[in-house]
């Protein structure tokens, strides 16, 4: 046995052995650090991953099993209509306003059906940091300018990432195209009917997740108050979509939308029972179906996104708790994890541009729900921190996460992911920067 092989297993069990002998744990900031990572991934399994990553599954999933991958590289891939593509990907988070976990499953979807690295990219952040409600939060909240400059300066970072992730890895993109780019079959579902599925399962998705607005009147509020019913409309024309072109047993169907009724029925406060019900009616229905089905496909294919991608997010959510707290849950205030909330108000006080990209790099790894960056940045702004780190913040954090990062890494690889953040980062602080010197020269 030659120990030049065995240095890294050796150093492993070594640092293993001393990060267990000088373990803190009984410093309280390490308890509190540890308690906080069990709250934030009680709270994402309650909260994110029935409601919002069941559905992203089951849309990656279908993307997979009934998008032709020539569709794909035509609209998407790296010869497409520049315009076209970064048009589509770039505003694409004004439709499917979810967090920068949910959205992996549908990035990985497309990219693997063969979109090149720059529309995939520029997809993956824009999905997360252009939410239309949060846009309108941000500006009750913190400020109209404000909420434009998030506005305008997402969609331009979506489209700078893009175009740079492109441009850096245009020889690999080309070559995996070149591999991907098959003939297309004769035959196949028509494109109206695959667009109308998923279109119900993106209806399921966003109004199952519509936040509530800040105020109590208007569209905004309309469309929340009848969340559950849309949601509902959007399920009962998924089953009709199953009978009438999937070829779903009618009566296994009907079954699976009569216990949801009837578990509505039972539990009127608490909608999350029937959509689960509902949820587990659709796995059985795909998952039970004929052998070498498209249904069975489409089983497979979400069941295979589950398996790459919800280990390594809970894992990362533990992570991201126990560095950065949690946050406002059930009434209570948000709190701290190892890292103070002090120190990150007082590296990111005022407008340099250290104190932007310091507020980028940590905006990158800290865990923001769908719109509960708002309320964290006024906070931060309460306690010192300048206009622009909050600008880079709120850019970088919505889109960008630990747990997503570590995704990330898993489907695109160490280079590629690398040069994402990077650039993420860079966009957000320079971009961050250049608001707060207006800001500071009185441009608001």
């Amino acid at each position: 046995m030659s120990w030049r092989e065995q240095w890294r297993p050796l150093l492993a069990i070594v640092g293993g052995f001393l990060l267990c002998f000088f373990l803190p744990a009984s410093h309280p900031r390490f308890e509190q650090g540890v308690r906080e990572a069990l709250v934030l991934v009680r709270w994402y399994a309650r909260e994110h991953v029935l409601l919002c990553l069941v559905p992203a599954f089951f849309i990656a999933g279908a993307i997979s099993t009934f998008v032709a991958q020539t569709s794909v590289l035509r609209y998407l891939g790296p010869k497409a209509n520049r315009a076209v593509a970064y048009g589509v990907a770039g505003v694409s988070g004004t439709v499917i306003a979810v967090c920068s976990c949910t959205i992996l499953p549908l990035f990985t979807g497309i990219y693997r059906m063969g979109a090149g690295i720059g529309p995939a990219t520029a997809f993956l952040y824009s999905g997360p940091a252009i939410s239309v409600l949060a846009i309108i939060l941000t500006g009750r909240v913190l400020g109209w300018e404000f909420g434009a400059a998030r506005a305008v300066a997402a969609v331009g970072t979506s489209v700078f990432v893009g175009l740079a992730m492109a441009a850096l890895f245009r020889r690999e993109d080309a070559a995996r195209a070149a591999e991907l780019a098959l003939p297309e079959l004769p035959g196949g579902r028509p494109l109206g009917q695959t667009v109308t599925h998923l279109a119900l399962l993106v209806g399921v998705l966003v109004f199952a997740n519509w936040g509530r607005p800040a105020a109590d009147h208007g569209v905004w509020h309309a469309l929340w108050a009848a969340k559950w019913w849309v949601t509902a409309a959007c399920g009962l024309g998924l089953a009709g979509v199953l009978v009438a072109w999937y070829a779903a047993a009618w009566w296994k169907v009907a079954a699976a939308v009569g216990a949801t009724v009837v578990a509505a029925l039972l539990a009127p406060a608490e909608p999350l029972v029937p959509f689960v019900v509902a949820s587990v009616g659709l796995g059985l229905l795909t998952s039970l179906a004929e052998e070498g089905s498209e249904l069975e496909a489409w089983f497979e294919a979400s069941w295979d996104f589950a398996k790459q991608i919800l280990p390594l997010l809970l894992l990362g959510v533990l992570a991201a708790g126990a560095l950065f707290g949690s946050p406002a849950i059930d009434g209570q205030p948000a709190r701290e994890g190892w890292i103070p909330n002090a120190w990150v108000a007082g590296l990111v006080g005022g407008e340099a541009l250290l104190a932007n990209f310091l507020a980028a790099c940590i905006g990158a790894f800290m865990y923001f729900a769908t719109l509960t960056e708002v309320p964290i940045l006024r906070g931060l702004l309460d306690s010192g921190m300048g206009q622009g780190p909050a600008l880079a913040l709120a850019l970088a954090g919505p889109s960008l996460s630990l747990p997503s990062v570590i995704v990330i890494h898993g489907v695109l690889g160490t280079k590629k992911t690398a040069a994402y953040v990077a650039l993420c980062v860079l966009a957000s602080g320079l971009l961050g920067f250049v608001y707060g010197q207006w800001v500071v020269g009185g441009g608001a």
